[in-house]
């Protein structure tokens, strides 16, 4: 055998091997524990949940899921460090609608299509509210009195994050003008709190996790649910829709993985994050605990749902002047 015909059948014996190699590594995953990136710091609603569904998923995958937060940089410390992360599914990101938003407001240059999403996992549903003093009653209400008082109406938002778009898409499908209206910038969801509870504002965009205990004890009065259909923890709360306001609206949490993970591994993340959701404890304490829904989407439903979502926070942020 010549030298030329040697080396061929030696680099193809190479390429063969190492297919085979791959293959098994994939079929063996994981191997290893598994880091999972929580863009934000410790004891939120979003650290706490991906922990809670994580440590079930775990017992499906037979390595351990180590959850790490990396807060900063509006919460791109984080996806940033996945994004360039090996594609070899032990470095995960557990985020939400912040990757879109993030380039959205100019922050950073990726947004979904620089991951490989795996699932979503559960929504938060977002609730416009007043403080308990307001006259306002309903949500429905809320561009009459702004009409009633242009320029004096003041609604606050941390700017860039979810509730900046919600009062972005809030405005144009009720009808208002955002001239109209004061946008008052927050640093925390903890200063929108302290700031509709002195009444120094109307209106806020809060969740149960953030407001719950509020509206039980009627010191904030919830407006509408920004959901099809009404949370079974506030039953006599319309949604929106039943208002007349056309848009449902949640912090939708999933998890990612780097750009070019192997599909095998990203199915086997998604069914054991699945089974996961399929606990009736920990769909409890999603439910009654964080004031969210399990919404599960893998594959082709999750790639369509991020579409979605994206198209509608791109339309809500062609009304907002992110210099501002």
């Amino acid at each position: 055998m010549t030298r030329t015909k040697l080396t061929h059948t030696i680099a193809a014996i190479g390429l063969a091997t190492g297919i085979a190699l791959s293959g098994t590594a994939q079929a063996d995953y994981p191997e290893q524990d598994i880091r999972l990136i929580i863009p934000y710091g410790p004891g939120g609603a979003t650290d706490i949940i991906f922990r809670l569904i994580s440590q079930e998923a775990e017992q499906y995958l037979g390595e351990s899921i180590v959850p790490v937060n990396m807060a900063g940089a509006g919460a791109t410390l984080g996806s940033r460090n996945v994004k360039d992360a090996n594609p070899d599914g032990y470095t995960l990101l557990g985020s939400h609608d912040t990757i879109a938003l993030s380039k959205l407001a100019g922050t950073v240059d990726y947004s979904f299509d620089a991951f490989e999403p795996i699932a979503l996992l559960t929504q938060t549903i977002n609730i416009p509210t007043a403080h308990a003093n307001h006259e306002v009653q309903s949500a429905n209400e809320i561009a009459d009195y702004v009409r009633e008082n242009p320029g004096q109406v003041r609604f606050s938002m941390i700017p860039s994050s979810t509730d900046h778009f919600f009062w972005a898409q809030f405005f144009q499908e009720a009808g208002i003008d955002m001239a109209d209206v004061r946008l008052v910038g927050y640093p925390d969801t903890g200063e929108q709190v302290s700031a509709l509870m002195a009444e120094e504002i109307d209106f806020a965009m809060f969740n149960l996790p953030s407001g719950g205990s509020f509206f039980e004890n009627d010191t904030f009065r919830a407006l509408g649910i920004a959901h099809p259909e009404r949370l079974d923890s506030m039953p006599d709360v319309a949604t929106l829709r039943e208002l007349g306001i056309a848009m449902d609206h949640s912090t939708s949490r999933g998890i990612f993985a780097p750009k070019g993970t192997p599909q095998e591994v990203l199915d086997t993340i998604a069914e054991a994050y699945g089974q996961a959701l399929e606990n009736e404890t920990v769909r409890s304490r999603i439910e009654n605990e964080f004031g969210s829904v399990v919404r599960f989407l893998a594959g082709d439903d999750y790639l369509e749902f991020l579409d979605d979502n994206e198209a509608a926070l791109s339309a809500a942020a062609e009304n907002i002047d992110f210099q501002n």
